[in-house]
């Protein structure tokens, strides 16, 4: 994957003016999620984990974001959506049926658990799930599409787009509070934005990101 923002880390912008007190208070609570499990047993903690990380494969040179961790503390803060499919139980108990419905499927096509499977193995049942074609059993009579758009698929989405190294990615400064921004034409950019890199000029960007506060 091309480094669009070479140099570039939102993180710098911890103790500028381009953050205040509260969206550091928030921050750093992402930051410190613990990585074991609270809500589900670690047995399903596995699975999810396995699961994210063939959602969103991640790169090897850098600390991945903890998307199963992210996850599991929505779910143990219980922290809601607001609204909920009437097809659906309540997004804890969904978890704990669709996680144990792809560990069926696994031992069923595979004789092996999913976390065990090869990439591509495991990208089938997923697959699967998402054309709604494992059902029974641990589903529950849930639909196992609907689990894996509406709470496997969102809440992965979500989770690694509420963390700094995204924002870095896609050159996101974060909360536009309190400095927020000025020039809000296209191909404008306040000099608190981070400079993409145009072909061949890499090494410029990659220095001007730097400085970006």
């Amino acid at each position: 994957m091309t480094d669009q923002y070479p140099g570039y880390d939102v993180l710098a912008k911890r103790r500028t003016p381009s953050w205040n007190e509260k969206t550091r208070e928030v921050i750093n609570h992402r930051l410190v999620v613990p990585r074991e499990p609270r809500f589900l047993s670690p047995e399903l903690f596995a699975i999810l984990d396995a699961a994210c990380r063939r959602i969103i494969p991640q790169p090897s040179d850098r600390p991945p974001v903890p998307l199963a961790a992210y996850v599991d503390t929505k779910l143990y803060e219980k922290k809601l959506d607001g609204f909920r499919y009437a097809q659906m139980p309540g997004q804890g108990e969904a978890y704990r049926q669709g996680l144990a419905g792809l560990e069926e499927a696994a031992q069923a096509q595979h004789g092996c658990a999913f976390t065990v499977l090869a990439p591509e193995a495991q990208d089938d049942i997923l697959s699967q799930a998402q054309q709604d074609k494992l059902s029974g059993g641990a589903w529950g009579g849930m639909s196992s599409e609907m689990f894996f758009k509406h709470r496997l698929m969102l809440d992965t989405v979500t989770a690694y787009y509420a963390h700094p190294t995204a924002w870095s990615e896609m050159g996101f400064g974060g909360p536009a509070s309190p400095r927020g921004y000025v020039r809000m034409k296209l191909d404008r950019r306040d000099p608190w934005e981070a400079v993409e890199a145009k072909p061949g000029e890499e090494n410029r960007a990659r220095r001007e990101n730097r400085d970006v506060r």
